[in-house]
């Protein structure tokens, strides 16, 4: 007997940064996608919007929590200078969310014969679940769409739980962005699974509820497997076009002369430059497919724990598992090693371009700010970064509203020939 499951998670979304990847992930905005064997990139023309988002994740945000932010920067004038932070800094560094993600999607056989009306109708189903059962107001969903450009249809509907809460400390209303008003816990959101359960088969559609505590997909261990195996030839494809490029960068700054920076002379050789761009793109490539590797192997781990009628073949599955948990220890130690990779090349180019947008070369330094800016809109720098970049510098007013960036932080009106110089040469 097959059956169909109804499938309902909360992913919460912590940073803005991770806002802008999923952003670029359910608008469809990355090159990547290209070579992506999982999206159909000439089907993404029919995924369709239920809330659409003209403007980017970030952007969007910012409108939606403008009052919020408003209020924070009033509550910064007076705050003591080691205790300020910009709204941004504020957001990051708190262990809220600043958003949740909900997925909605069923079993693939489920929408087999489904045409484009008959999935729009499920999907309208699923949104009446957001609104009526979870209790979200159409203003604070910041995005929704049904994706049809993947083997098994699903919508992405990222939310922003914004509310005004009562603070005792100062005995006054205060917004602050709080999921647990809406998913208070795991014992919650298994009772709002039942609740989505009922919704859909009250409109007639033949779902089950799934096995309670598991977030699996409900497809066969071979199938994972199979997933596995593509994922992990992909993972070494990039791996070894990485290492090519890492290589070839160690063997260029090894032979490089340091040549000093002065106000006239910039001496850049270009391909170390673009060897630095490459490397960057190849570590984001392949720390995408972490999380993916991640996911195979939590659900494999599910598949077992949930049969326990299949006791005769429990022994195999956990080889299967312990041989994934060491494949999945080596592929966090070979991530782990990216990022290290990726932020040490970032803070490279970050005192390159402060270098650069402290000399007195006007088309230098007009070319240099477009240049920030196209880090900062591929998420490559946050609002952080520009302010480290651009602090002091003839630049700071235009890359600091770029970045949304209060205007209480910004230099006081001097000399911007007296700031000080950062200790770095550039001579790659």
């Amino acid at each position: 007997m097959n059956l169909n499951y109804a499938i309902f998670r909360s992913e919460p979304i912590y940073t803005i940064n991770d806002l802008a990847q999923i952003g670029s992930h359910n608008k469809r905005e990355k090159q990547a996608y290209n070579s992506n064997p999982d999206i159909k990139v000439e089907l993404s023309k029919n995924n369709i919007e239920l809330k659409p988002l003209t403007e980017k994740y970030v952007k969007g945000f910012k409108i939606l929590v403008k009052d919020y932010e408003k209020e924070h920067n009033e509550r910064m004038k007076t705050e003591r200078d080691d205790r300020k932070r910009t709204f941004n800094q504020m957001l990051d560094k708190s262990k809220n969310v600043i958003a949740d993600e909900l997925l909605f999607t069923a079993t693939n056989k489920f929408f087999k014969n489904m045409t484009e009306k008959d999935i729009l109708d499920w999907a309208n189903t699923c949104m009446d679940f957001v609104y009526e059962d979870l209790g979200y107001t159409k203003e604070q969903v910041l995005h929704s769409v049904i994706h049809l450009d993947e083997a098994t249809p699903h919508i992405h509907c990222v939310v922003v739980p914004l509310v005004k809460k009562f603070d005792k400390r100062t005995n006054t209303e205060r917004y602050t962005i709080s999921k647990k008003q809406y998913i208070r816990d795991k014992i919650h959101l298994s009772e709002l699974q039942d609740k989505y359960h009922k919704r859909l088969t009250d409109k007639g559609y033949d779902l089950e509820r799934g096995i309670k505590g598991s977030d699996r997909k409900h497809i066969k261990i071979k199938d994972y497997k199979k997933i596995n195996r593509k994922l992990e030839q992909n993972l070494n494809t990039r791996n070894d076009r990485l290492d090519k490029i890492m290589n070839e960068l160690d063997k260029r700054m090894e032979t490089t002369k340091t040549i000093p920076f002065d106000k006239k002379h910039i001496v850049v050789e270009k391909d170390t430059f673009d060897i630095m761009h490459k490397a960057i793109n190849e570590s984001k490539k392949v720390m995408e497919l972490q999380p993916k590797i991640n996911e195979i192997f939590n659900e494999i781990n599910n598949y077992a724990d949930s049969y326990n009628s299949l006791e005769k073949d429990n022994q195999k599955y956990q080889r299967e598992i312990k041989s994934l948990k060491t494949k999945n220890s080596n592929l966090l130690q070979e991530n782990n090693k990216l990022r290290a990779y990726i932020d040490t090349i970032l803070e490279v180019i970050k005192k390159f371009f402060r270098k650069l947008l402290q000399i007195d070369n006007e088309p230098t330094k007009e070319a240099t700010t477009t240049e920030i800016k196209d880090y900062y809109d591929n998420q490559d720098f946050n609002s952080n970064d520009i302010y480290e970049i651009a602090e002091n510098t003839t630049k700071e007013d235009e890359l600091f509203d770029y970045a949304d960036i209060p205007s209480y932080l910004k230099t006081s009106k001097k000399s911007y020939k007296d700031n000080d110089k950062d200790d770095f040469e550039i001579g790659l």
